[in-house]
């Protein structure tokens, strides 16, 4: 498909970075099929308990190959968020198209207690959205808005 053909599926290619170790894990999908991302679990080979204030990498067990013109944006699960202080630093955090590296969860606890990962756990999503590229050109001054420079709350809120 080509990526101006958006009537198409896009196809993102998957590649399980340890098959022999991690064939159990489910290939990630949309779960329900009206989901914007697809799921990713964890590929521990054990589990492993997050104490309160701790960030640990966590192995998902995937690599991919995302096409030019798009990334993938790796978002925390809403659930685990509210329920247990479960998130992800550097959210959303980015898939460059170039990237074949597997695909890491740097997963902080901002709850009260330990949370424990299990093997296969839905800790995360995946989203495919595409890239617009810029091209930046340096000037004396800037077009003026109603806000300017106002930021950080400057409405009030």
């Amino acid at each position: 498909m080509s990526p101006s053909d958006l009537s198409s599926p896009l196809i993102v290619r998957i590649k399980r970075v340890r098959p022999d170790q991690d064939g159990d894990l489910p290939i990630p999908r949309y779960m329900p099929p009206g989901a914007s991302g697809v799921d990713l679990s964890a590929a521990v080979p054990e589990n492993i308990v997050i104490a309160p204030n701790e960030i640990k990498l966590i192995p998902t067990g995937w690599a991919v190959s995302v096409p030019p013109g798009y990334e993938a944006q790796i978002r925390p699960r809403s659930g685990l968020a509210l329920k247990h202080g479960l998130t992800l630093l550097n959210s959303p955090g980015t898939i460059d198209a170039d990237y074949r590296g597997e695909i890491g969860l740097i997963v902080v606890n901002f709850g009260p207690n330990p949370y424990t990962i299990r093997r296969g756990d839905r800790i995360a999503q995946m989203i495919i959205s595409r890239v617009f590229r810029a091209d930046f050109e340096e000037s004396s001054d800037l077009d003026d808005t109603t806000r300017n420079a106002g930021g950080f709350g400057h409405t009030g809120a």
